[in-house]
């Protein structure tokens, strides 16, 4: 069964670019994160399974959100007016530095579905159930890795 992909894009483009905003925090990175969300459902139409297609779309949007602030993290691309932006606020961004050195401490060792986890319960607010059925795992296994990370998290409070 082939996927109407224009479809989907008109009844669900504005969720999945208001999932890829809230997550980049940046409007332009968004639309090009919804272009890329729909580009890998056309390019697998024919295998994807599309019964719920607003939490496949969802799913992928939230994994291509995190991969992009991933590569951006181990790729930093500054322009001059990002450089300005940062001396000016360079408290903030003092602050966000040791914020990310934290998270990716907390991430580090983690399995990359883990980060997937946390945000959709801890951000999004989504129920253990949600989760679970979002990541393609039990409620008790997406229960464990929220506990293993918040252990994690106390271990590197406590070493700090």
């Amino acid at each position: 069964m082939s996927v109407d992909v224009g479809r989907l894009y008109e009844q669900f483009g504005p969720m999945v670019y208001r999932r890829c905003r809230f997550l980049l925090r940046n409007e332009e990175k968004a639309m090009e994160a919804t272009q890329d969300v729909f580009v890998q459902v056309l390019r697998r139409a024919d295998e994807l399974e599309v019964s719920a297609p607003s939490s496949l779309l969802y799913r992928i949007a939230t994994n291509v959100s995190l991969n992009r602030i991933r590569t951006a993290k181990r790729h930093p691309e500054h322009s001059d007016d990002e450089l300005l932006t940062r001396i000016a606020r360079a408290p903030l961004v003092e602050e966000r530095t040791l914020a990310s050195a934290m998270l990716a401490k907390l991430f580090g060792g983690e399995k990359e579905t883990t980060a997937t986890i946390a945000v959709l319960h801890l951000l999004d607010g989504l129920t253990l159930e949600e989760v679970a059925e979002e990541v393609g795992m039990s409620v008790s296994g997406v229960r464990k890795r929220l506990r293993q990370l918040r252990a994690h998290l106390h271990e590197l409070e406590e070493a700090a």
